[in-house]
């Protein structure tokens, strides 16, 4: 299933960045520490130019520890870049992100100057309530769905940071299928816009390969089927999720895992490898010189019936 979802304001929300870029010290890209590479927005690369960013991993509660410190680790090694995992039940980690981008970009608090700081991150991140964390008061509007925050807001911090906020924003097309996926299973994309037995299902598949111990101990199967859809079904039947003539109700354990997943009953489980990404990032150029390719013989034929005229 092709996911694609682009709301008008996020297109708004990407020319107000760009315009701003020239007055920022520093990025803020709060991110899934569940899904590190899904949950980062392309866009910003293009738009940050040299402009330092801090990777914040958000919700490292709920993620694989051990892969969330080969993703820190990952990030770190990127030039420009530096990162951190936080979880917002812990709000000394959130506040300690305010020292690491002190130390990015010292030349700005050695002159007594306000640091300008850009935070943002694609829906459903923990945006919002970080910076109502690092204000020590409510002044972004939260909510546990994507797409609440639709306005840019400039916050002053106590300690000379500025913080400018902008609206989650995904980009236009989300490539690979198996990057919208992985957002609509921990609920960076609106449900209303997906399939929950199709989202389910792959995140099925994907605990089978790498937590199969966690589906049995926490659905107390005795016997773990091989196919995703048998283990839905055996999960069904463990939930009373019957419907009539004894089949089960997929869409009823379908809203079961997803739940699980996203508040961490079912565990702490991160859904990519710093190996996928890099799978992943070979794929989306591919296609990226695709379309280009396309682009430039369709300019090509275009070009040739000018001609003929």
């Amino acid at each position: 299933m092709a996911i694609n979802w682009f709301p008008g304001h996020m297109h708004k929300a990407r020319k107000e960045i760009a315009e701003i870029m020239p007055q920022v010290d520093v990025i803020i890209e709060i991110l899934d520490a569940r899904i590190p590479f899904s949950s980062e927005n392309p866009l910003v690369p293009a738009l940050r130019g040299d402009t330092p960013v801090l990777k914040v991993l958000n919700k490292s509660d709920l993620a694989d520890p051990a892969q969330t410190e080969i993703w820190l680790q990952h990030f770190k090694a990127q030039r420009g870049i530096d990162a951190i995992a936080v979880t917002q039940h812990d709000p000394k980690s959130v506040k300690d992100l305010l020292n690491v981008i002190s130390d990015m970009v010292p030349h700005r608090v050695s002159q007594d100057k306000l640091l300008r700081a850009l935070i943002c991150g694609i829906p459903n991140v923990g945006k919002s309530t970080t910076i109502n964390i690092l204000a020590d008061r409510i002044i972004a509007k939260t909510g546990n769905e994507a797409g609440v925050t639709k306005a840019q807001q400039r916050i002053r911090l106590d300690n000379n940071i500025v913080l400018h906020d902008t609206p989650g924003f995904l980009w236009p097309k989300l490539e690979p299928e198996d990057c919208g996926y992985r957002l609509a299973i921990t609920g960076g994309i609106k449900d209303t816009v997906t399939e929950k037995e199709d989202i389910a299902y792959y995140a099925v598949e994907y605990l089978l390969e790498h937590y199969p111990e966690l589906l049995v101990e926490r659905y107390q199967l005795k016997d773990l089927p091989d196919q995703p859809i048998d283990v839905m079904d055996a999960i069904a039947r463990q939930r009373a999720c019957i419907r009539k003539g004894g089949i089960a109700d997929l869409y009823k354990v379908s809203e079961i895992i997803l739940n699980e997943y996203r508040s961490g009953t079912l565990g702490r489980i991160t859904l990519e490898t710093v190996e996928q990404a890099e799978e992943a990032k070979v794929i989306i150029a591919e296609k990226e010189a695709e379309r280009a390719a396309k682009a430039e013989e369709e300019d090509g034929k275009k070009k040739k019936r000018r001609r003929r005229k």
